[in-house]
């Protein structure tokens, strides 16, 4: 290790903007708050030694061994947080880079397959145009799971945008559920809104909450099995706003509960009715709510449906 390199390692803040943790997570500065625990454990060790041990070489040898035992463990320990640290790091740059390389691609792909579609280089068969829709659906789920992956590489990185502003929460759901009418309407699911009158607007990103709002409802459309009816509303709470959202669908499981906002989890229950889906648009979401100052939870029974809610500050 060079200088230049032992000098970066004593830079806290450098380096735990490196692993992409905040200051009180990262192993430095961990290894620098044990550091000074031991100091002062080593000084308690010393003012007792000395009133009941006698011999002052004693009591130096004991603080000295006791202190060099303490600093091998701490540094064992810090060690083994640093290597998972890195692995974290690089395992979040690893999907950045795939994902970023897998958007070109795709979206020849796709520009490709709407040419074909289209007509324009020769007449679609029957069975070619059913292939050719297999193949457009395919694409956009690709599309989807690599947009998921790039947000939660940006989530663990720090460096998701968020570019807040002032807009009605009430509004922006209406054209949500306007939008998802259709889809809803051919899984045979009603879908209700309730909102309280004048409600005040939330400072948040539009963009960003449009998607948490559209993952919940996607989920609780995709997981009705059968005739189903979804309530959404909003009301006022303290001072922030509080969507609810509650479907009729299978509900999740006792003990899957406690992982549901983990990445790639998806409870079995649900993918023995849904097999698509990549178990990261809730850890998305919750990431998303907390980063933008509000909550995010939900309750549950299996075979009786799920409520979800989340809070956003209000202006």
């Amino acid at each position: 290790m060079t200088f230049k390199e032992a000098l970066g390692q004593l830079n806290i803040f450098a380096q735990c903007k490196k692993y992409g943790l905040p200051v009180w997570q990262c192993p430095q500065f961990l290894f620098l708050v044990m550091g000074v625990a031991i100091g002062i454990t080593a000084i308690i060790t010393y003012l007792l030694g000395t009133r009941y041990v006698e011999d002052p070489s004693l009591v130096a040898l004991i603080v000295l061994l006791l202190s060099i035992l303490l600093l091998t463990l701490s540094f064992t320990i810090i060690r083994s947080l640093e290597r998972i640290a890195e692995a974290n790091r690089m395992k979040s740059e690893f999907i950045s880079i795939v994902s970023h390389q897998l958007r070109s691609p795709l979206s020849n792909l796709k520009w490709s397959i709407e040419i074909l579609s289209s007509g324009r280089l020769g007449k679609i068969g029957g069975k070619q145009a059913e292939y050719l829709r297999i193949l457009t659906d395919n694409t956009e789920r690709m599309g989807e799971l690599v947009s998921d992956l790039l947000t939660v590489s940006r989530i663990e990185q720090g460096r998701l945008p968020l570019q807040k502003s002032s807009f009605s929460l009430a509004k922006l759901t209406e054209e949500i559920i306007e939008k998802y009418k259709p889809y809803a309407s051919a899984s045979n699911v009603e879908i209700s809104f309730q909102a309280e009158e004048s409600l005040p607007r939330v400072i948040a990103d539009l963009s960003q909450i449009k998607s948490v709002i559209e993952n919940l409802l996607d989920n609780a459309i995709r997981y009705i099995k059968g005739r189903g009816e979804i309530e959404i509303k909003i009301n006022k709470k303290d001072h922030k706003l509080l969507f609810e959202i509650k479907d009729t669908g299978v509900g999740i499981p006792r003990e899957d509960q406690k992982r549901i906002f983990q990445k790639f989890f998806r409870s079995m229950n649900v993918m023995r009715h849904q097999t698509q889906g990549s178990g990261l648009g809730l850890y998305i979401a919750k990431s998303i709510v907390e980063k933008s100052g509000g909550k995010i939870w939900f309750k549950s029974k299996e075979g009786e449906g799920t409520t979800f809610w989340f809070t956003l500050p209000i202006k």
